[in-house]
This record gives C-alpha cells, sequence and structure tokens, in this order.
C-alpha cells in the first residue's frame, strides 16, 4: 500500500510512434479539465501563504489577473513568443505552459551572481495536479520497500534525528534545457537557455536515511515519488528511479532548504530530492515516498520517457530513431556568455570584459576557452573561484574591438576528466543533452 493513500499507478501505455518526447504522450493542461482549472485558482489562492504572506501571494495574483496584456518576450527561435508572468513566491519568469506551470528564468538573471535566487529559479512539472495545500507538520516521507525497518519521518524528525545537515551548491538543469534551438526542430517544450539555476541545498544525505531503515542485501535500485498527481487517468504517476549504489554514494540529498529558506512551493516545498550532477527529471519535489525495490524498475517514466540513445554520443542522425536507448543521466558540459547578448552593440577600440558561466555533470571545469572571431582562433579565459563541482563557474576575458564591426563571440568549456564541448550540438529526438559551443555576435561602432 503506497502512502498519503495513493492508488497505483495505470499500466504505462507504449511510446508513441512519432518522434516527440513520451513524456510528453500525455495531455495534462486540457482546457477542457474542470479539475485542473480548480487547482490552478487553488494554487494561486494559497500557494503564497505558505510561506511569505499575504501580500507577496497578492501581488502575484493581480498580475495573473490583470486586464491589461501581460509583458510578452520572444525567445529566439520559432514561435517563440511567451508571457511574462509572476506567480507567488516568483518574479516574471517566462510561462512555456501553465497547467502544470512551466516557467522559465530570463537568461539575463544569470550574469547577476552565480547563485540562482529563489524568486527566479524556472519550475517544471509533468503532471498538472501539483499541491497547493501542504502543512509542514503533518508531511510525511514514507520509506519501505526492501528494508529492514520501514520509516515514517516527519519534517522535523528529518531535520533533527539523522545527524548534521549537509549543504552544496550545485546545478538544477532540465533534461530538455535548450530545446528550442534543435535543429531540425524536435517534440516536446521549446525552451531556451532558462531552465537552469545554481542553487545552495540544505537536507540530510539520502545514504543516511536508507542506513537507519537497513536497505537487503537484494535491493537493486531505490524509487521516489512526490505529491504531483496526474488529472488524467492515462497518465502515469510520476516515479523515478536511482541505482543503489547511486543512492547510497552521499552525495544524493533529501533538502528542506534552498539559498538559506524553505523550499519555495513551486521547487518543491517541504523536501524534494537533489541528485548532484543529473538532469532534473530524477529531483523529485515534494517527496513523499522513497521505496526500495529487488529489480530494475520499469515504471513508464524510467522505461520510457526521458531515454537517450544508448551509444557512444548519445545522438543520432537528424530525422531517425534511436535502435537502442538507456535513462539519461549526468549533465554534458556546458558554458555561457552572460555579460553581453546578441545583437549588443560595444564601443570600437575600448576595452571590454566579458563573463560567463560553465558547468558539467561533476567532473569541475578545468578551463574555458573563448573567441571573438567565431572560432578561428582561442584564448584561455580567467576562472572565478569553485564553489562546487557541481555549480555554475564564473569565467572572464578581455576584449578590445580594435574597428568598427561585428564580432562572433564563442565560449568553449572542458571538464577535469577532459571532454570539451562540441562545436555543434549533437542532435537526438527527445531535445536533450544540448551543449554545443554557443555564439553571441556584437557590433562594434
Amino acid at each position: 500500500m503506497k502512502s498519503h493513500d495513493r492508488s497505483a499507478a495505470p499500466t504505462a501505455p507504449q511510446a508513441p510512434s512519432s518522434l516527440v518526447p513520451p513524456e510528453y504522450a500525455f495531455s495534462e493542461s486540457p482546457a477542457e479539465s474542470v479539475v485542473a482549472e480548480v487547482s490552478r485558482r487553488r494554487f494561486l489562492r494559497r500557494a503564497g501563504a505558505l510561506s511569505v504572506g499575504a501580500s507577496l501571494a497578492g501581488r502575484a495574483l493581480d498580475v495573473l489577473a490583470a486586464t491589461t496584456a501581460p509583458q510578452t518576450v520572444t525567445l529566439p527561435f520559432a514561435n517563440g513568443e511567451r508571457e511574462l508572468v509572476a506567480y507567488p513566491q516568483r518574479r516574471p519568469l517566462i510561462r512555456l505552459t501553465a497547467r502544470p506551470p512551466q516557467l522559465e528564468t530570463p537568461f539575463e538573471v544569470f550574469n547577476d551572481g552565480l547563485i540562482t535566487p529563489n524568486d527566479a529559479f524556472f519550475v517544471r512539472y509533468h503532471l498538472a495536479g501539483i499541491p497547493t495545500d501542504i502543512d509542514p507538520a503533518k508531511h510525511r516521507i514514507r520509506v519501505g520497500g526492501s528494508v529492514a525497518k520501514p520509516l515514517d519521518i516527519s519534517l522535523a524528525a528529518l531535520k533533527k534525528d539523522f545527524g548534521a545537515p549537509v549543504e552544496l551548491v550545485a546545478v538544477h538543469q532540465c533534461s530538455g534545457n535548450s530545446r528550442g534551438f534543435f535543429e531540425p526542430r524536435v517534440g516536446g517544450g521549446q525552451i531556451a537557455n532558462g531552465a537552469m539555476g545554481n542553487a545552495r541545498w540544505r537536507g540530510i544525505p539520502l545514504k543516511r536515511i536508507l542506513e537507519r531503515a537497513g536497505v537487503s542485501a537484494s535491493a537493486k535500485q531505490v524509487t521516489f515519488e512526490g505529491l504531483d498527481r496526474p488529472i488524467v487517468p492515462a497518465t502515469p504517476e510520476f516515479v523515478k528511479a536511482l541505482d543503489l549504489d547511486h543512492a547510497m554514494d552521499g552525495e544524493v540529498m533529501v533538502a528542506f532548504a534552498m539559498n538559506g529558506k524553505d523550499l519555495p512551493m513551486l521547487n518543491g516545498f517541504p523536501v524534494r530530492l537533489v541528485v548532484p550532477g543529473y538532469y532534473g527529471t530524477y529531483w523529485v519535489k515534494h517527496l513523499a515516498d522513497i521505496n526500495v525495490v529487488d529489480k530494475v524498475f520499469d515504471g513508464f517514466w524510467m522505461a520510457t520517457a526521458y531515454r537517450i540513445p544508448d551509444n557512444d554520443c548519445n545522438c543520432v542522425e537528424p530525422g531517425k530513431a534511436p535502435e537502442k536507448t538507456k535513462p539519461i543521466g549526468r549533465f554534458t558540459v556546458r558554458s555561457f556568455v552572460t555579460s553581453h547578448s546578441d545583437g549588443q552593440q560595444v564601443a570600437a577600440g575600448k576595452p571590454m570584459r566579458v563573463r560567463g558561466i560553465a558547468f558539467d555533470g561533476g567532473e569541475g571545469i578545468r578551463d574555458v576557452q573563448f573567441s571573438t572571431d567565431g572560432g578561428q582562433t582561442w584564448q584561455a579565459a580567467k576562472l572565478g573561484n569553485e564553489l562546487s563541482k557541481y555549480s555554475f563557474r564564473e569565467w572572464m576575458a578581455s576584449f578590445t574591438p580594435p574597428q568598427p564591426g561585428e564580432y562572433v563571440l564563442k565560449v568553449r568549456a572542458t571538464n577535469r576528466a577532459g571532454v570539451t564541448q562540441p562545436l555543434q550540438s549533437l542532435w537526438n529526438p527527445a531535445g536533450y543533452l544540448r551543449n554545443g559551443v554557443e555564439t553571441v555576435r556584437v557590433v562594434a561602432a
């Protein structure tokens, strides 16, 4: 019996024959759904009051209920027009969908500092039945399955009965970050580069919890489920799994704080899983169930969705489906220019300071190369301090445009394992893992 009076997930349907990512095979934002509309209204009434009081909730509601048209932005790809919407506990973010809320961080936020503010952090849900009213005093994390001693852990017990909390600065990134830039285009949420963020997470290592429960010798994996629920009966409940040795590595965390504050509701309040270096599909929000299993978990969100080509490049020829796949795992190596935007005007003959960020799946960034001539020549950038091997790392370079004209800036990172970003992004039908060298054009005058 699962906790919180939940029924078993329906049998997962077969993967669709098209190249749309399987996680988009289910419509969880139907306009005709009364349940979805009630859920949205209840969320807007309650979510802001959980931690921040009526004033913030009221302000966000005013934005959403405004009679004038909301501000819009246009992302740099086809059909890129989006609304900027302020939800409770949020500044205006780029909205991809409303039910469930999918919100992207405006890219200029990443030039403000290495830590992404809580109110600017991206939001990604799969199921439209998101929790809207969680009493932290009543919330429980149930640990069961192939263990010697099942556990029922309150938030207070998590904080005081499992040793001193730990902190880790780590990037959280959606699997489909930058999907909108794939060429040829792929199905799924068309996101620019803002479905990522870097935060200081505080919580308890999952290893301590599993050791307290007593994992059986036959255990193979650990599954995780939160409180979000499908509103369409055919949609499988969102359950993810980690191999046992990964779950016990001491780095996977059950987090209750983010940047020194309680988790925001839309980022998993009151507790979420933090899986450093791995894509966000594993970072289960509103964590409620941890289950140790004796076989490889074959639920829809592991066996069908969030899979990548199982070959050396994790890629296929555009337009083709992979022969075999495996679950998505660690981040690819990435870097960005954050100090300048495409088409920005700069002064010819005057020094300019260019900066940005780089990160990977946990090896850590070894060096960053910067080019001002479209990649014909490269120079070493200066690296900033490393907050952790899982964090954004700042890089800096100086450049003086010698004369008026266009200059093509590129940045390329290499991690400590010697893996360097490809000059061109590789293709896969789900639109994952994008990490080709980014380009920013500036015009000197």
